[in-house]
């Protein structure tokens, strides 16, 4: 049988086949892209996040202090175990530290005044950094330390036991 360029029902069929042969229109998404680019950022952000803890270096004592829940930006004073003094980041002298806090609070006497000292810095540099706050004016002042520490013997309710018994001499 012999077909002819004009015939119909050839014709219909090589046009059904060039419309298969032509690639139709994707409409599925390719996550691997995506997915890729969002391990690049956790892991990015896994490593940084460590680096973020901004502060001057200490050894913190440990308390069963619950930590405190403050909604306004404190001015962190810190004393290292050398007797050395930071505002913030910037290290000052004991001679120039009422001064220096003042600049750095302003006029904001009722901002609260957060002081991390170290576990092995002298306990009198420590006692001089609260006087000096205390006199300076300023009435909310904090002492940071780390959580999970000794028992200090307080008992914390009704029906509560540590467990923990004080050596005989």
């Amino acid at each position: 049988m012999a077909l002819s360029v004009h015939d119909a029902y050839a014709a219909g069929r090589r046009r059904g086949r060039s419309r298969r042969g032509r690639r139709a229109p994707l409409s599925e998404i390719n996550v691997t892209p995506m997915v890729d680019v969002m391990l690049v950022l956790l892991i990015i952000f896994m490593i940084s996040a460590p680096l973020l803890t901004a502060g001057v270096p200490l050894q913190l004592p440990k308390t069963e202090a619950a930590s405190l829940q403050d909604q306004s930006k404190p001015i962190t004073v810190s004393v290292r175990a050398d007797g050395r003094i930071f505002i913030g980041q910037t290290e000052t002298p004991f001679s120039s530290f009422a001064d220096d806090l003042r600049t750095a609070a302003g006029e904001a006497y009722a901002k609260p005044i957060y002081v991390r000292a170290d576990g092995r810095a002298p306990y009198a540099m420590v006692a001089q950094v609260m006087a000096s706050l205390s006199q300076s004016g300023f009435t909310s002042i904090d002492l940071i330390t780390d959580t999970g520490g000794p028992n200090s013997g307080a008992t914390r309710g009704p029906g509560s036991s540590s467990g923990a018994r004080a050596p005989r001499p």
